[in-house]
């Protein structure tokens, strides 16, 4: 050893700085996901009721209030005139579980505004799927 400090001597300190700093934010994404009691993460907390009342609140942000979807930071794929809506259960299951970006919204939403938003967009935005889904069949997929 010459005396001189190595050029990697601060590494370990920068390791330990970065470790501490990515831990003491991870209790605050904990807290992201699940709000708690009372806070948006429980069926029902949503009040507004009927399909289009639930697309208007929480789909239409990303799939656009005419259901044609968006590109930009994601991609949201189009509702409207979509042959996927056909089978009533692949709807109903990308709500409740969520799908490659679609995050999962069966703790949000009750089983009668699952059934409902599914309703709506498979009648309407040039969709024309007759069979309805029922509060029965979105609790048979939880």
């Amino acid at each position: 050893m010459t005396g001189k400090p190595s050029r990697n001597a601060g590494i370990p300190i920068l390791t330990h700085v970065a470790a501490l700093l990515f831990l003491s934010a991870v209790p605050v994404f904990a807290q992201a996901r699940d709000p708690g009691p009372g806070a948006m993460g429980r069926p029902g907390d949503y009040s507004f009721q009927g399909g289009a009342a639930v697309y208007a609140h929480v789909c239409q942000a990303c799939h656009m209030p005419d259901a044609k979807g968006a590109v930009g930071a994601g991609a949201y794929p189009a509702l409207a005139k979509n042959p996927k809506l056909a089978e009533a259960g692949y709807p109903v299951s990308v709500i409740l579980h969520g799908q490659k970006a679609m995050l999962p919204l069966g703790a949000l939403l009750t089983d009668q505004q699952v059934a409902d938003v599914v309703n709506y967009i498979r009648t309407n935005f040039g969709n024309k799927y007759k069979d309805k889904v029922t509060p029965a069949d979105v609790k048979a997929q939880r």
